[in-house]
């Protein structure tokens, strides 16, 4: 499947740019262990958009690519010592913390990226498109199904050790309140809302900060240090 240069080059530089962090980053820190899975999880959604798997794959490289610069701007903000959004904060502020494992990072940055960034990001994705959240459902269940695949994957690579101990372990037990796709059927539900309040703009800039701070709370939650 050809794709025009123009959307070529961005789809191409968020991978880049997530693939100069993954070489930048100490392998322990917190942003870098996010950065590995969302790395793998653009690649695969890349590589579906070339074998034509998306019903509208310019739709799906808009997504992509919205989605993608609402991590990398939160990155850049910290890095210039700025204040990123409040669901990404606890990553960045635990991100060296040695009581913090690496699947609680992992999953600290999903549950910012997803229920923060990606109803964001469907809107960014309506109004570059002109179009209307339905119109993107297929696309957002495929990368929604995409994530949800990966979940198991990434919990077997971070969490060592036989399921007979990961059972008494406190971090299952921390991990349990939290399920990817209950947090992705609440972004697809804060998305639609948000796109229904685009003519309030003060209700939804309240509505967006609310949801910042929510998914920034279960944030913190997800990091909280533990016995090792």
């Amino acid at each position: 499947m050809v794709r025009c240069e123009q959307v070529l080059t961005a789809v191409d530089g968020v991978v880049s740019r997530m693939r100069a962090l993954d070489a930048a980053l100490p392998a322990r820190d917190g942003v870098a262990v996010f950065n590995r899975v969302y790395l793998a999880v653009t690649e695969a959604v890349d590589r579906r958009i070339d074998t034509g798997r998306f019903p509208d794959a310019r739709a799906a490289i808009t997504l992509d690519v919205r989605f993608a610069e609402r991590y990398l701007a939160a990155v850049d903000a910290a890095s210039r010592e700025r204040r990123p959004p409040a669901c990404w904060r606890p990553l960045f502020q635990f991100r060296r913390h040695p009581g913090v494992r690496p699947l609680q990072f992992a999953l600290a940055g999903i549950n910012a990226h997803i229920g923060h960034d990606l109803a964001l990001a469907v809107v960014d994705t309506c109004r570059t498109l002109a179009c209307e959240p339905l119109e993107l459902e297929d696309e957002f269940d495929q990368v929604g199904d995409l994530l949800l695949s990966l979940e198991d994957r990434i919990r077997e690579e971070l969490i060592p050790g036989p399921e007979v101990l990961r059972i008494a372990d406190p971090l299952t037990h921390l991990l349990g309140a939290w399920s990817l796709e209950r947090a992705r059927d609440a972004a697809w539900t804060a998305a639609r809302a948000l796109w229904a309040l685009r003519g309030l703009p003060d209700v939804a800039g309240e509505f967006t900060e609310r949801l910042d701070t929510a998914v920034g709370f279960a944030g913190r939650m997800l990091l909280t240090p533990l016995p090792d």
